[in-house]
This record gives structure tokens, sequence and C-alpha cells, in this order.
């Protein structure tokens, strides 16, 4: 079979499905089913997913989950969470519940600069182009004020324009390395439109500036884009309380737990591979919320696992201390959200997500995810460092393996029941239910009929 293909994009949603089952399925009618069943039955809703992307064939479903009891700067939220690893919102909802009853968390937005760059070749010296630069900036401002306007009325805008020399790393290159205030928008769009319109500006005037040489006239722009790494949109999140109260289990003191946690967390900034691990948890609380909330968990990711990095060595994101015998943990992240644009005034499920939220502002948000990474983070060292993390998520994993097993209602009932106090795994729970099965086939036939 042949599965190259012209024109696919021109083609039906049907034909586009009807083309993928017939060449890459033995049973293209099962396929056909299978993709349809996920079809809204709400034709304009569907119509409306069906053009967030190209070639859209069906939708795939994340579940949204619901993580109540935080309390952030002493206001209360519920925190939406899509997410489908299992313990993920258990967890930070665990924690929440946990800091709620010693203060809640404490969030503070420590800044909020984006940034874009141009990317240019110039064959000169950088004191000719330096010149150049200053005398032309004021252009930069004055030539994309129509791109300006709207978000300068918002207090946004371009906050500063610099030119910096990369020529020790690549022969010739140099940016043009801006800043911006987006205010409530990602303004990820705002942004490369203000650089596209820089890098138009700045060929405009080199061609004619007199002091160039006929060779530095001709500016070579290669790029023109922002930048998901925003060591200067900062949110920091945190949690303390005196150490006597920290711990819950009698048979662990506070104290020896407090300090267990802490080294846990100084392994996480010494040690690369456990810090990947470390951070991977955190960004557990906070994709999921970004998801929910419409923002670009790509970017997110990106623009944290670089900022872990920013010392020359990746770290871990949280850090811990004891000082006169309270306990503090906390978190600094680099996050640049929005809470207008895009999906967020498009997807339904979104716009239920902020007011769920209280229709936050992107600085709110910011706070919501930063404390959601830390409580997630708090949640799986308090496991690691005291029963492990396997015993609490494999019992949260046991309803997924008991439907890979296709275990009915009764057979579910009595797993969780015997899994209570014997450890899950995959092999024991598939011998659990093979035995199940073969000491009580009356009562499985019954439940299938029913």
């Amino acid at each position: 079979m042949s599965k190259a293909i012209a024109g696919f994009s021109k083609m039906t949603k049907e034909k586009k499905i009807e083309w993928i089952a017939e060449e890459y399925f033995s049973k293209p009618e099962e396929a056909i089913s299978l993709l349809k069943n996920y079809w809204n039955s709400n034709e304009s809703l569907q119509k409306l997913h069906d053009e967030f992307i190209e070639n859209t064939i069906t939708n795939f479903y994340l579940p949204l989950g619901i993580a109540p009891n935080f309390v952030i700067n002493g206001k209360n939220y519920t925190i939406p969470m899509a997410v489908e690893e299992s313990s993920v919102v258990a967890a930070a909802s665990k924690a929440a519940k946990f800091w709620a009853k010693r203060g809640g968390f404490k969030a503070t937005v420590l800044n909020t600069e984006k940034i874009g760059q141009v990317h240019f070749l110039f064959n000169g010296s950088f004191e000719k182009l330096s010149a150049f630069f200053n005398d032309i900036k004021p252009k930069f401002f004055e030539g994309s004020q129509d791109l300006t306007k709207n978000m300068q009325a918002r207090g946004g805008g371009i906050l500063d324009i610099e030119l910096r020399d990369k020529t020790s790393e690549l022969a010739n290159y140099y940016q043009l390395h801006a800043t911006f205030e987006t205010k409530d928008s990602m303004g990820a769009n705002f942004i490369n439109s203000c650089l596209e319109r820089f890098s138009k500006i700045v060929k405009e005037e080199a061609f004619n500036y007199e002091a160039f040489s006929e060779e530095e006239k001709h500016i070579q722009v290669i790029m023109s884009i922002l930048s998901n790494y925003v060591p200067d949109c900062i949110v920091r999140a945190e949690v303390s309380c005196p150490i006597e109260e920290l711990h819950e289990d009698a048979s662990v003191s506070s104290k020896e737990f407090a300090e267990k946690f802490l080294t846990a967390v100084k392994i996480a900034e010494i040690e690369p591979f456990r810090a990947v691990t470390h951070n991977k948890g955190i960004m557990n609380g906070i994709d999921a919320v970004i998801v929910a909330t419409g923002n670009d968990f790509r970017a997110v990711e990106a623009g944290v696992h670089a900022y872990a990095s920013k010392n020359g060595q990746y770290s871990s994101l949280s850090h811990a201390k004891i000082e006169n015998g309270i306990f503090t943990f906390w978190l600094e992240i680099p996050l640049a959200l929005g809470t207008v644009g895009g999906l967020t005034t498009l997807h339904p499920l979104v716009k239920f997500c902020h007011e769920l939220l209280g229709k936050p502002s992107a600085a709110e948000l910011m706070q919501i995810v930063a404390v959601a990474g830390l409580a997630q983070n708090f949640a799986a060292l308090r496991s690691l460092t005291t029963t492990g993390i396997q015993q609490g998520h494999m019992k949260m994993h046991l309803m997924n393996i008991l439907n890979q097993l296709g275990a009915n209602d009764h057979e579910k009932k009595k797993a969780v029941k015997h899994f209570e106090k014997n450890t899950v795994s995959h092999s024991a729970v598939a011998d659990y239910i093979t035995e199940l099965r073969a000491t009580n086939p009356d009562r499985i036939e019954e439940d299938f009929l029913q």
C-alpha cells in the first residue's frame, strides 16, 4: 500500500478519516467508529475544536480534575488540573489541605518582563554598528506605534531595546534584544509582530545610513522571534511553619522529618539526575493548571528547564531551610502566562476554568500555577522521605490496572478492598483478578448480564 498522499489538507474531515482507516488499519470500520465516538454531539462545538489546529480528525481527551482547599495569600481557591497521570490531583489536594491549616501558601510576582530578539549578521565594526543603533533606536518605538497602541493603553508595551554583540560566539552575529510588558496577555503574537517591524526598520535604515560602506548597508536578518526563556518574568511561592507543626506521623518526629526533607532538597540542588525527576514532579502540578487554563505548557517547560540550568548545572527549582525553628519551603520560577487571547476566549472548558479561579489576572494566575507546583513537590518529597512514593501512587494507579484487565464493577470493589492492605503491582492485581474469576464465576457472569 502507498501511504503518500497529495492534497490531504484540502480533503474533508470524513475523507481524511476514510483514507487513514483504509491505509493504516486492519479493521477500518473499527478505526472510523473509534474516532467518531470522540466527536462532540454539539456540531458547533465540534466545529470550534476542529478549527483549533490543522487536519483535525477527532478530539483527544484529558481528564479535568479539581484540587480544592488551596489558600493563597489568604484567599481560597479550587484549582483545575488537566492531566492524565494518577495521583497528581490527589497529591496537590492533600498538600493544599495540609498547608491550609498552617497559614496557606504565600505567592509574589517578582517581575513580568518578556523577551524578544532580532538575530542578524553585520559585516563591519561594532563601534560603527553601535553608533547606527543609537541613532535609529527612537525609530523602533515610533515605527511600531500602530502595533503597541492598544497594549500601551493597558499599561504594557516595549520596555527597552538593546544591541548585543555576539561575535565572540558566531562570526558577524548581533542581536536586538527587546524587553516587553504584555499585562494579561501572554503576548507572543504582539512581541513577534513588534520584532518583525524592528527587523524591517533596521534593514531600511541601514540601507540609507551614510556612514556604512556598501557591504555594511546589507544587514542580513536571520530571524525575529520571542524567547520562551523569561528569567525576568518570575513568581515566588512559599510555605512555612514552626517545625513542631510540620509532620502528622507520630512514628517520626517533626524535627527528623524536617531534616530529612531538607536533605532531599539539597540532593536535588547538587545532583542533576535527581534534579530532573524532582523538577518533573513540580511540573506535574504546573503543567496541569497551564493546560486547564489554555496556556502553552511547552513554552513554560522549555523556559523553566533553562532557568533550572542558569548557574551552569541543572538544579532543583525548589529550596528549603530551617531558621530559628521555622521550616520554609519555596520556589522561584519563570512563568509567561496569559488570561486573555488565544484559547482563553475560545475553548469553553478553558473559560470554565478561568471562572472557577475567579477570572484571575495574568499575575494572579502566575501565583496560582507556582503554588500548584510547590504543592505537588511538597507532596512528592513528603512521600519519598516517609512511606515511599509507590505506596500512594500505585493505589491511585490500581483503577487503571483494573481497567486494563477488563474488570467489572464487582471485581473492582473486591480488588480495592483487597489492596487496602496489600502491595499494588500489575502482576499482583492480575493474579488477584484471575483467582477471583476462578473462584466466583457465577457472580462475575451476573455482573456482566446486569
